[in-house]
């Protein structure tokens, strides 16, 4: 998969890029339930690595089925 995300690069809250998988309210409820993408937690930074960004939305990539229905 081509990267969505600069794999060497951090985000913060904040960085547009991220409205790529949600706006800041959803980020912070994925992390409240234990979801969504690996994150870093520094005091109260929160810092998304792009290759854990990357690799998330990776594993959200869906291939329809092959031919048609059934």
């Amino acid at each position: 998969m081509a990267n969505l995300f600069e794999q060497n690069r951090n985000y913060v809250l904040g960085d547009y890029e991220l409205n790529i998988i949600g706006d800041r309210d959803k980020l912070a409820q994925w992390r409240h339930k234990g979801m969504g993408p690996a994150f870093y937690k520094l005091g109260r930074k929160i810092i998304y690595r792009g290759e854990d960004l990357n690799a998330w939305a990776d594993a959200q990539r869906v291939e329809p089925a092959k031919g048609g229905q059934a």
